[in-house]
């Protein structure tokens, strides 16, 4: 049987799900891969911190780098995060030699076309599918079950974090500021939320998504990124009134002319699957040209799920190691071979929208607003009032049709002059995931 020997550098929440699964499924890791898989070392921060794992048999260092020159390491798992010490790590390892699993979206969106470019050259894997989604395999999907299609779009929930904050402010009486210091509470938020709720992990994610999906390099240059905190309760009231959900996606499309990469909230229809998938799970909709479209859900983080990710790649890693096979590029295409297609502009956005006003309750307010959208080729698919007589107002709910963002932000600026106007305008884009 081949031995293989693995270093794990970070022995946080993923690094110990993914030693205690090796632990608890070693016999069945053994008879799958052919292969006596063995954590000889990892690198933790802390010596002297209890661990929640069983480290029995595993020399502990303080020292990441070593782990990645380690004479008695085969493959690096790098769950240590961030962009700092990280990338050394995952250099250096490649640079002896060694095969890496990562989890580390930031590493990759940031860092990844170096890196595998690079592994490339050195002849080994650098393997990634508990980067995005927790220990949803939708990288695998992508690379190899959907490999017989060109695919059309890819649209996800990617964020747990997000997604929980949504499904609370769905419920009566929540508002942002109270549901994200409930989801601080219960550790599904940061003490400083920014990376979630700003969209930033997202929009690693989606840059990982994409490249595997259409075949690009990796990059975040240009990208749309949006959060969730111009969501309102009002907002989700609104939306469910006319048969939708809000939720925080991402969202990689190809058009003829270049790709759409976007992290936003968005009106999503409640017949679709994506608008079903609540709290902390993470779900991804794939479309191929083949297939159609297909589905993928599932815990999109926590130690066990991921960790079922980072094995999966150790599995594959591991029957390469003992058959002598090389598996396809980390991105499915070699890199000398992506693509250069262009991640287009937000002006070049098609979609439709969400418009809330708040207008003067009177004659021809409406009128005016029509004559605003009209003028930018925008039409009136759905529309709700709702009379706030205490104010001499009213609620102008308004659903378009599907427009380029630069139209829609042209109409938008004009209404925002609107000397009828009580408060500013509150938009979202809607997808229907067509």
């Amino acid at each position: 049987m081949t031995s293989v020997r693995l270093g794990i550098v970070g022995l946080g929440t993923v690094g110990c799900g993914t030693l205690s699964i090796l632990r608890d499924n070693a016999s069945l890791l053994a008879q799958r891969t052919g292969c006596d898989i063995r954590v000889s070392t990892a690198a933790v921060r802390d010596l002297s911190r209890p661990r929640t794992c069983d480290t029995q048999g595993i020399r502990l260092v303080n020292t990441p780098l070593s782990v990645a020159t380690a004479a008695d390491v085969d493959v690096v798992v790098e769950l240590m995060g961030g962009t700092g010490l990280a990338v050394d790590v995952v250099r250096t390892a490649i640079e002896a030699g060694k095969h890496v699993i990562t989890a580390n979206k930031a590493l990759l969106a940031e860092h990844g076309n170096e890196l595998l470019a690079l592994a490339e050259a050195k002849g080994v894997m650098v393997a990634f599918e508990a980067s995005v989604a927790g220990g949803i395999p939708v990288i695998k999907a992508l690379k190899e079950g959907m490999a017989g299609n060109a695919i059309n779009w890819v649209a996800g929930i990617i964020n747990g974090t997000c997604n929980y904050m949504l499904t609370e402010m769905a419920k009566p009486g929540n508002d942002f500021a109270p549901v994200l210091k409930e989801a601080q509470r219960l550790g599904y938020a940061e003490a400083e939320p920014s990376f979630d709720i700003d969209g930033i992990d997202a929009s690693h994610k989606l840059a990982i998504l994409a490249s595997v999906a259409f075949g690009v390099p990796l990059s975040r240059q240009g990208m749309l990124i949006e959060g969730i905190t111009m969501v309102t309760a009002d907002d989700i009231a609104w939306a469910d009134d006319l048969g939708y959900k809000i939720k925080s996606l991402g969202i990689a499309r190809r058009r003829e002319a270049g790709i759409e990469l976007r992290v936003q909230s968005a009106l999503v229809p409640k017949s679709k699957l994506l608008a079903n998938v609540d709290d902390v799970m993470n779900a991804v909709m794939v479309n191929g040209n083949a297939v159609g479209t297909t589905l993928y859900s599932g815990a999109g983080a926590g130690g066990l799920p991921t960790g079922s990710a980072v094995v999966a790649d150790i599995v594959d890693v591991c029957i390469a190691m003992r058959t002598g096979q090389v598996l396809r590029p980390a991105l499915g295409i070699a890199m000398k071979d992506l693509s250069p297609l262009p991640i287009l502009p937000s002006s070049e956005i098609q979609t439709a929208y969400y418009l809330r006003l708040s207008v003067t309750d009177a004659p021809g307010v409406l009128a005016k607003i029509s004559a605003v959208l009209a003028h930018e080729g925008i039409s009136i698919e759905e529309m709700r009032q709702q009379p706030d007589s205490a104010r001499s107002a009213a609620a102008l709910v308004l659903l378009t049709n599907v427009v380029k963002e630069a139209a829609f932000m042209n109409a938008l600026t004009q209404l925002s002059a609107l000397t009828d106007l009580k408060s500013p305008v509150a938009w979202l884009r809607v997808e229907h995931l067509a």
